[in-house]
């Protein structure tokens, strides 16, 4: 049967839009009014005709984004909540995406279940939008009977660890954004505007100071030079982020990025953060306690963390406790250690890594918002040092020869 796609508006007066499998227009329409949505009936078109065919072109288009994939666990656990089939919640929230990318994603996991595989066999053929965590905690639900409940857990791991990537980014932005402007602006006074001057003080007849001579000669020398000082630029950053993708780049650079002044605190909350919060949903979960290790070291993020993990992976496979080989750890403080420690004698090691992944969680929280106090009052001083000291050392003739002519 061909493929619609379909534009409308829902009970609530918002314009929707999805596609949907049928043997006419007559039955999409249908359909459609059936969940409470009133079609354009103009709007349904057979998929890839006209201005309807989709251009594929590799590394662009739209992709699924962790926020598309917290909605879906969302309403994918009401439905099967409130005793929908797999197939037909799987039908529904694939017509309904508004994102292309997902909506492809769900209608193969939908035709994978209906050949006979489970759901999370289906998933696991799109790495990219379901990672290890969520095939196996989803493999955990379908095997324990309880695949709302871990769907749930699911929705609300993904938007913490959603929120916490977000604190990082927010305070990633403005130290990147100050130095991109300073750059710029650097590159345009060197570029255009000291040339000017130069030409100026070129029938001076007098020696100019030292810190003008400077200017003037890194000016002359990227006048000269710039396009292959922005191409070296351009590539070494290029090489950079290739090498950084590599085994080996991470295992050079992510011990660096740990001992950073300020940055590298954060990472380490991070990194804790974000293990003990993984670790503790698989444990509630009923992922066995290997398995789950192995995803955590995979999903870490960072080398040194994958290294400490795999060391608890081993030392539990031969009999001993989680706290054990993280006692001498460069990334677990003390304090962690001993709540482990203290939830693997309870029998509650799975409360007890939530309630540390709460507490780390919050000192990200605090530790970025005192960064970005501290960070910004020392951006506005470079960049105001960089661009005063080029305008002062250009001017400096000038108030030279102002004293010289009184």
């Amino acid at each position: 049967m061909p493929v619609y796609t379909w534009e409308g508006k829902n009970s609530k007066g918002q314009r929707v839009k999805g596609q949907m499998e049928a043997a006419s227009p007559q039955q999409v329409f249908n359909a459609l009014r059936g969940q409470r949505i009133n079609p354009n009936i103009k709007r349904i078109r057979v998929k890839g005709t006209g201005l309807q065919k989709e251009i594929k072109i590799p590394g662009f288009g739209p992709k699924a984004k962790i926020k598309d994939v917290v909605v879906f666990t969302r309403q994918f656990a009401t439905m099967i909540d409130a005793g929908l089939p797999l197939v037909q919640g799987l039908d529904v929230l694939g017509r309904q995406h508004q994102n292309p990318a997902m909506r492809r994603c769900l209608t193969d996991v939908r035709e994978q279940v209906e050949a006979g595989t489970t759901l999370a066999e289906g998933l696991a053929r799109h790495p990219r939008v379901f990672d290890d965590l969520f095939v196996n905690m989803v493999a955990a639900g379908e095997t324990g009977g309880i695949l709302d409940i871990i769907l749930e857990r699911l929705a609300a791991y993904l938007e913490k660890m959603d929120q916490l990537r977000r604190q990082v980014k927010t305070a990633m932005i403005y130290p990147a954004v100050v130095v991109a402007a300073a750059v710029i602006v650097t590159a345009i006074l060197l570029i255009f505007v000291i040339p000017t001057f130069a030409d100026m003080f070129a029938d001076f007849g007098a020696a100019l100071p030292a810190p003008t001579r400077l200017v003037l000669a890194i000016s002359d020398f990227v006048v000269a030079y710039y396009p292959v000082i922005f191409s070296g630029l351009f590539a070494f950053i290029w090489l950079f982020r290739r090498f950084a993708r590599t085994d080996r780049g991470k295992e050079v650079i992510h011990p660096l990025l740990l001992k950073l002044p300020i940055f590298g605190e954060i990472i380490r909350k991070v990194a804790v953060a974000r293990f003990t919060r993984t670790l503790g949903t698989m444990l509630s979960s009923g992922v066995p306690i290997l398995d789950a290790l192995a995803i955590c070291g995979r999903t870490a993020g960072n080398k040194v963390v994958e290294k400490e993990v795999t060391l608890v992976r081993v030392s539990i496979s031969e009999g001993k406790s989680i706290a054990e080989p993280l006692m001498d750890s460069l990334i677990f403080p003390p304090m962690v250690v001993q709540m482990i420690h203290v939830g693997e004698t309870t029998g509650a090691l799975d409360a007890m890594l939530s309630k540390v992944a709460d507490f780390y969680e919050s000192e990200v929280e605090n530790a970025v918002t005192a960064m970005k106090q501290l960070i910004e009052p020392l951006m506005i001083l470079f960049l105001g040092t960089l661009v005063g000291g080029l305008v002062v050392a250009m001017y400096l003739p000038i108030f030279k020869l102002g004293s010289v002519i009184q």
